[in-house]
């Protein structure tokens, strides 16, 4: 297959109306230049994630419309570079998160250290520009290019609309947990157990924390929860005292909460002393004010995490195919995107919604 055989289509965003359903199909207008490092890739699957919205309403700040969103990719590869990494051929099963590019600089302290998710020059898989002036333009569409570097392979063991979205929540939650040392001898909570929350539950879990806690408003999740993995859950609407009662009961804690109104004074009473607060979720305006004394009094740490970098993000989808982990995905059409977004911003995915493109199938 040759560039002129397809065109990058999909759904645009034009202004911030689009997230209410209102993304039109249409070409992309700025596409990056095919480079002898990049895979273009015919997308079977797309995961649905909260910066999708986020993105289609401006709600972090302006969006270069028109664009299109969808970051958790999976497809086959249909037109690769002379100069692609990882040995990635036509034909191949691949995949791509939240991040398209980097700098890949010798003298980059972030990405000579492998930690391009923080590189200062990171492209974001959709809504970003290039240092050429063209844009990315993400997975709600029928092909992408990225340079591959950023590209992974999917395990035979992992179906195609389970993998799409672990390559952004999934890696959002794996990431945090592995970096803050999750595993035996460790109680960890997970706020949020949502589209992200999810991943955390099941993750915590199989890497051998002993006690796994699921946190979240109410108890209308409780079973499901439990269901995941989950030793324990607390609902933080329903249940009275919970803060007091669960106070130092945990070493770890990842909240993917976005809310300037979660009671995040209160979750950090249920730190141990010496425990770790990761803060994955990101409010478009701000989070709630907190004290020194939350921290200072049991000299706890407040960290956050975004995504992770391609190695960990290949370490991930082998964990979760040696573990046999099965996350739970809804699945909806590529025509019917307008109305997977609408559903996923009222809160009715269980857990994660996947777009599936049906004739690249």
């Amino acid at each position: 297959m040759t560039q002129q055989d397809y065109k990058f289509e999909g759904w645009l965003g034009k202004d911030k109306s689009s997230a209410e359903g209102n993304m039109v199909w249409g070409e992309f207008p700025k596409v990056k230049p095919f480079e002898e490092t990049d895979v273009d890739i015919q997308i079977t699957h797309c995961g649905i994630c909260g910066s999708d919205l986020h993105t289609l309403r401006s709600g972090w700040g302006p969006t270069p419309y028109p664009c299109c969103v969808g970051h958790e990719i999976v497809g086959k590869a249909v037109r690769v570079g002379k100069k692609v990494e990882k040995g990635i051929k036509v034909g191949d099963r691949v995949g791509v998160g939240a991040q398209n590019s980097s700098c890949l600089k010798p003298d980059c302290e972030e990405c000579s250290a492998g930690l391009e998710n923080h590189c200062q020059h990171a492209v974001n898989t959709f809504a970003d520009q290039y240092p050429d002036g063209s844009y990315s333009y993400g997975g709600y569409a029928d092909y992408h290019r990225c340079p591959s570097h950023f590209v992974m392979k999917i395990p035979d063991a992992i179906p195609s609309e389970a993998a799409a979205p672990l390559l952004c929540g999934g890696i959002t939650l794996y990431s945090p947990l592995k970096n803050n040392g999750c595993g035996p001898g460790k109680k960890v909570g997970i706020i949020g157990v949502g589209g992200l929350g999810h991943f955390g539950v099941m993750f915590a879990k199989a890497l051998g924390a002993d006690k796994v806690v699921g946190i979240s408003r109410r108890h209308d999740k409780k079973e499901d929860v439990l269901k995941m993995g989950a030793d324990e859950y607390i609902a933080t609407d329903d249940d009275k005292d919970w803060a007091s009662h669960h106070a130092r009961s945990l070493d770890l804690i990842v909240c993917t909460v976005s809310s300037p109104k979660m009671p995040l004074m209160d979750y950090l009473q249920l730190l141990r002393v010496k425990g770790t607060f990761i803060q994955v979720g990101a409010p478009e305006d701000k989070l709630p004010d907190m004290t020194a004394f939350a921290f200072i009094a049991k000299g706890v740490k407040f960290g956050g995490s975004m995504i992770g970098p391609p190695w960990q993000i290949e370490e991930m989808l082998k964990f979760v195919a040696e573990k046999n982990i099965k996350p739970w995905i809804q699945t909806y059409d590529m025509k019917d995107a307008n109305k997977a977004i609408v559903d996923m911003d009222a809160g009715k995915a269980r857990y994660r919604i996947s777009l599936v493109n049906k004739k690249h199938l």
